[in-house]
Order: structure tokens, then C-alpha cells, then sequence
């Protein structure tokens, strides 16, 4: 059977080490340089697992490594090992960073190893969360050739679906991932500032927020898009500029989005000239 190690005791690490156990995978040993996050580890993969502040120890015993620090480390991780071991032949290499690629471990090839990549393309705010969205998350793979039939078995016991992404893609892979998430959270939260103007709250527009989410899901962006823009309602975009008159950054925004739905308006073309030429304008006033 397949023994898999784990390098960072953080809550990706603990979350994909708990659902692959509990799939049937054997994970036998995670390492951290916290006693404290080990602690955690043990209450999600019980006892009958290795518990380590020595990444060596980690690679020992493994077959399948999975490097699970903050992205910052990775490259570390595979400097300190390469100096430190004699052969990595057979062994499988990945960390489930997004923004970088298999290079990251690169050191380790000069050993023997197999590298890769492996991410879940999720948001984690706590393990347990962790822990309940990776069934139904797609799960993003690249690496050596030789590794990629490994990572796809082991993403199809961590996740929903495995897609195989090139490394050179990368960083717009995460600069995707940072726009539909991370940016839709300043999206929302700078919302809260024109609703603190009026004293109301985020809360009664969730169900707005839903379903237009739903709208995304079955018939994608550009067919989902409504509001003045799409209506040509001049007058409207007028008077929101206008109520943003001391709101600079909130201006900023809503200008810039606004153009992009002008884009998805012509590209959907259902305004004449005379109300795009308008409506831009308006947007490209100072």
C-alpha cells in the first residue's frame, strides 16, 4: 500500500491527510516545526501515525510526499532535503501550492525523485471547512510525466475532479483563482462601506449574492450580467458616480467593473452606438 508523508501540519495538510485516511490511503507520518500544529494533526489522523519535528524522518517513511507549508517554505523544504539525503529514487514529490509550479522542489530531481504539483482549487478558512468542501473541489495537477499518473490517483481520492494544468500557466492558474475569490471578498466588503452610508448590512443581500452565483453556475457571466449598464440606463451609472463624489477607491472600482460589463454589452449586442459611446464616457471621466 501507497504511504504518504506530509510536510506542514497546516490546515491544507491536515484536511487532504484526513479525507485521503479516510478514503482508504495510509498516511504515516506529518512533520511541523510547532509542536502545537502537530497536536492538531494527531486529533484528525489519530495515533497511529508519526509525529515529527524532522522532515527527514517524514521521507523515511514515506513513499508519496505531499509538502503542505505556506508557499514561501516549499523551496526550502526541497534545498534542506537535497542536503541532507542520499537517494530519493522512486519517491513522489508534490506540494499543493497554486501559484508556483513543481519547480519549487527542484533540487530534489537531482536526487531521484518525482515532482509534481497538486491543488485544490478551494478556499480554507479552517480545517474542518477544509475538510468539507474537498469532495466536491476540482483538484489541479502538473508535474513530471512520471508523476502525473500518481497525482491523478491520489487527486480523485482527495477531491471532485483532476484537471492537468501546464506549469508555465501557473500563475494566471492563481491569478484566476485570486479573482474569483479573494477579490470578491474586497468586492463585497468595499459594498459595506456604501452600506455603512445607510446604515444597513451585507445580510440582506445574500440572496441577491446567491443568485446570481446560480446565474453564473448554469448560463456563465457574460449572459448573467444585469443592471444600468445593460440597459443603457445612462442617467443611473450618472448618479453613482455622483453618490461616490468623496468615495475615491470606491469610484475606482465601480468605474473599472463598469467597463468591463461595456465590454460584455458589446460583445453581447444589445445597445446601438450612441448609448456605448455614452456610457463610456461617463466611465472615462475623471
Amino acid at each position: 500500500m501507497m504511504k504518504i508523508g506530509i510536510i506542514g501540519a497546516g490546515k491544507v495538510g491536515i484536511a487532504i491527510g484526513y479525507v485521503m485516511k479516510n478514503r482508504g490511503l495510509h498516511v504515516v507520518a506529518i512533520s511541523d516545526i510547532e509542536k502545537a500544529s502537530l497536536d492538531v494533526a494527531r486529533h484528525y489522523l489519530g495515533d497511529d501515525c508519526l509525529y515529527t519535528g524532522d522532515n527527514k524522518e517524514v521521507v523515511k517513511k514515506s513513499d508519496v510526499i505531499a509538502v503542505t507549508t505556506q508557499d514561501r517554505a516549499i523551496s526550502h523544504v526541497g534545498k534542506e532535503l537535497s542536503e541532507h539525503v542520499t537517494t530519493l529514487k522512486n519517491k513522489l514529490f508534490f506540494h499543493t501550492s497554486g501559484a508556483h509550479s513543481s519547480k519549487e522542489l527542484s533540487p530534489l530531481d537531482e536526487k531521484g525523485a518525482l515532482l509534481g504539483s497538486l491543488h485544490p482549487l478551494q478556499t480554507f478558512p479552517d480545517i474542518n471547512s477544509a475538510i468539507n468542501a474537498l469532495p466536491s473541489t476540482y483538484i489541479f495537477i502538473e508535474g513530471d510525466e512520471e508523476a502525473l499518473y500518481q497525482l491523478e490517483l491520489l487527486g480523485t481520492y482527495i477531491g471532485y475532479k483532476v484537471l492537468t494544468i501546464d506549469a508555465r500557466s501557473k500563475a494566471l492558474y492563481h491569478l484566476s483563482a485570486v479573482f474569483v475569490c479573494n477579490l470578491l471578498c474586497a468586492l463585497l466588503y468595499a459594498s459595506e462601506g456604501v452600506m455603512d452610508r445607510i446604515h444597513i448590512k451585507l445580510e440582506p443581500f445574500f440572496p441577491i449574492i446567491h443568485a446570481t452565483l446560480k446565474n453564473i453556475e448554469n448560463k456563465g457571466p457574460l449572459m448573467s450580467l444585469t443592471g444600468p449598464v445593460v440597459r443603457g440606463d445612462v442617467e443611473t451609472v450618472a448618479s453613482h458616480i455622483r453618490a461616490m463624489d468623496d468615495m475615491e477607491q470606491h469610484r475606482k472600482v465601480y468605474k473599472a467593473l463598469s467597463s468591463v460589463a461595456l465590454d460584455m454589452v458589446k460583445e453581447r449586442k444589445i445597445l446601438d452606438e450612441n448609448v456605448l459611446e455614452r456610457l463610456k464616457k461617463i466611465l472615462e471621466e475623471i
